[in-house]
């Protein structure tokens, strides 16, 4: 996950508050792993897989702010070369030049609604220490 996405909220059911979620419980979630509330301290974790679904489906808003403005710059260059050239006139090339600028900010405006949103955060039963100490005891071993 990106640091640019903004506005996505966690809603732990335990203690019942909604708090911003931090760049690291947002790759703790992209990555699937638990991690603990910043009030009640249980581990929490999103457990509906439309919410999932819809968080990681951000991943693919992270590109279009500079790729729109790549767009629309080529529309208002193309416009003003067409209207040094004579293929419009003055008043079609600013209607053309507040068409691409309007639909510039409507396709921003539609990616930070969509970035906006709440993820049911539930509690989840942490792993007894034996099993903890056994997968860590594995991964130095693989080393």
């Amino acid at each position: 996950m990106t640091a640019a996405i903004v506005g996505v909220r966690g809603h732990c059911a335990h203690c019942d508050i909604s708090f911003e979620l931090k760049p690291w419980q947002l790759n703790a979630i992209a990555i699937n792993e638990p991690f603990d509330c910043p009030y009640c301290h249980k581990g929490v974790q999103p457990s509906c897989p439309k919410q999932l679904k819809q968080f990681k489906s951000l991943d693919n808003l992270a590109l279009l702010r500079p790729s729109m403005m790549v767009l629309t710059g080529m529309a208002l260059l193309v416009a003003l070369v067409a209207e040094w050239i004579g293929l419009i006139s003055v008043i079609g090339q600013l209607n053309v030049s507040m068409m691409a600028v309007l639909i510039y900010f409507m396709t921003l405006r539609y990616a930070r609604h969509r970035q906006r949103m709440t993820l049911m955060l539930q509690w989840v039963k942490p792993l007894p220490v034996e099993q903890l100490a056994g997968i860590a005891g594995a991964r130095l071993s693989q080393r």
